[in-house]
């Protein structure tokens, strides 16, 4: 069983209007329509998605945010909701490699969810030694993830004392509460290797240095249970969620942008969308982004410190005339500095000297540069003239390190900086929300029941950024409304 439902919303609960048809406001449908709840999704966009988005350019197709799919149960849970699976509705295509890391120093490792496939390609790459570090640090990594799925990541919390339960003494001596990179460095000491393990903590805003151990577990999502496409791309993530919810009763106004809310004290009565369309309502589960949830509100809870935001990215979307046979689905170009690189983003607030890049290549779309970089609240570039300039950059840096003639390959692009983010009403110019700090981690995470009867979805808040988060973080809210905590057989890896 997942962890506890926490305190619920008061009163009646028969109609809840949905804000947002992402993938947690998605998800947070299909759990409520699965408890006999009536459900109204009000979404600004022509389609579903949020930040799971689309972008469709002289015959290319893109996806704008994730671009791969971890932990495909959680899918299955939500669809479950309303008597169908995964297998009804999706098409799933394993990613194999799950990555492809290429160094500085010209050397490549692929990394394999398959424990002896990846213990070999340890070996090859680093030597014994190494692949018996990665065997213990595998295994490390999933029972991180074993304490952690229930009462950590799965559960919602009303107090820091939530987390006094008997699993938080096996997360101490797990040293969950120690830091990601020198926790990993226990079990490999090649420093590459070690990358390979840690880089995901910038995507949670925090770096590996001072990550919290307890986010390897976004390392054992991607590399022990594995990676896995959509036929179609990750859009057919999103339409085959929403097709699921119109099934099972729920009514979609797409293109429609809420207003404000209707509010009698702490209760919400009614949402106002921009059209002039009031839709009562019993409950409601907002997805936006913080600022614009609050903002809907009109409430903005207190907290001791101010927020802290990840960094942000530059992504370019590029249909290109050819293909590289050194590309995988995921290719991590790595730069030869690191900590410099944490430093520039997240303190300095400059871009990166020496970028270490991520470069999608998925079947039959067009590939995916992303760049990290600080976020608005972190720096004041001017990425209107810079923007470009900084584009042309990564083109040449792709092309040092392997991918030659990429530049006159692209036949269409579109770039998204930092300031387009904050156009589409993310906070900071970021993609990537609230930071995982410890002050922004588990019950110290800006709590999702805000008022009586209003319900906060969404990476913003808990348990976080990611894929599977945001599908957790819906489930969550509709708990919250539900009053009931979900039964689930949890598969784990090892």
């Amino acid at each position: 069983m997942w962890g506890s439902a926490g305190r619920g919303v008061s009163g009646r609960t028969d109609h809840v209007v949905v804000v947002g048809a992402g993938l947690s406001g998605l998800s947070a449908s299909l759990h409520l329509l699965g408890a006999g709840r009536r459900v109204t999704v009000v979404e600004r966009d022509d389609v579903p998605g949020g930040r799971a988005g689309r972008l469709d350019l002289g015959g290319y197709r893109f996806d704008t945010g994730p671009t791969v799919l971890t932990m495909p149960e959680l899918v299955d849970e939500a669809l479950n909701a309303v008597g169908e699976s995964l297998a009804d509705r999706l098409d799933l295509l394993p990613v194999e490699p799950a990555y492809r890391a290429r160094f500085a120093d010209g050397d490549t490792l692929d990394v394999h969810a398959d424990a002896e496939a990846m213990e070999a390609e340890v070996r090859r790459f680093a030597g014994p030694r190494e692949a018996a570090g990665y065997r213990a640090l595998r295994r490390w990594l999933t029972e991180l993830y074993r304490v952690e799925r229930d009462e950590f990541i799965g559960a919602n919390f009303d107090s820091p004392l939530d987390l006094l339960t008997p699993r938080l003494a096996r997360l101490t001596a797990l040293r969950g509460f120690a830091r990601l990179e020198p926790s990993v460095a226990r079990f490999i000491s090649d420093e590459r290797l070690r990358r390979v393990f840690t880089f995901q903590s910038l995507y949670a805003g925090v770096p590996p240095r001072r990550a919290l151990a307890a986010y390897a577990v976004i390392a054992y999502m991607d590399t022990v249970a594995g990676v896995h496409h959509p036929r179609g791309g990750m859009r057919a993530l999103p339409d085959a969620l929403a097709a699921a919810a119109q099934d099972a009763g729920a009514e979609f106004r797409y293109g429609t942008r809420v207003a404000w809310l209707e509010r009698i004290g702490g209760r919400v009565t009614a949402v106002r969308t921009a059209h002039g369309e009031r839709i009562p309502c019993d409950a409601v589960v907002l997805t936006p982004d913080l600022p614009t949830s609050y903002r809907l509100l009109g409430h903005h809870p207190r907290r001791p410190l101010p927020m802290t935001w990840s960094p942000s990215a530059v992504v370019l979307h590029a249909g290109v005339t050819r293909t590289w046979p050194e590309l995988a689905h995921h290719t991590l170009f790595f730069g030869a500095a690191w900590e410099r690189t944490f430093t520039e983003l997240t303190r300095r607030g400059t871009l990166m000297s020496d970028p270490s890049l991520l470069v999608t290549a998925p079947p039959e779309q067009g590939m995916f540069v992303l760049a990290p970089a600080p976020n608005l609240r972190r720096s004041a570039i001017d990425w209107e003239r810079v923007g470009p300039a900084y584009r042309d950059e990564l083109v040449r840096t792709l092309e040092a390190r392997g991918l030659t003639g990429f530049g006159d390959s692209i036949k269409v692009e579109r770039l998204v900086t930092p300031r387009d983010w904050a156009a589409m009403g993310l906070a900071a110019g970021t993609p990537f929300s609230a930071a995982h700090t410890v002050a922004q981690t588990g019950p110290f995470r800006p709590r999702n029941l805000v008022l009586d009867n209003a319900v906060l979805a969404g990476c913003g808040t808990t348990p976080g950024v990611g894929v599977p988060p945001v599908l957790i973080s819906g489930r969550l809210a509709a708990q919250r409304i539900t009053g009931a905590a979900t039964r689930r057989r949890a598969v784990v890896r090892t």
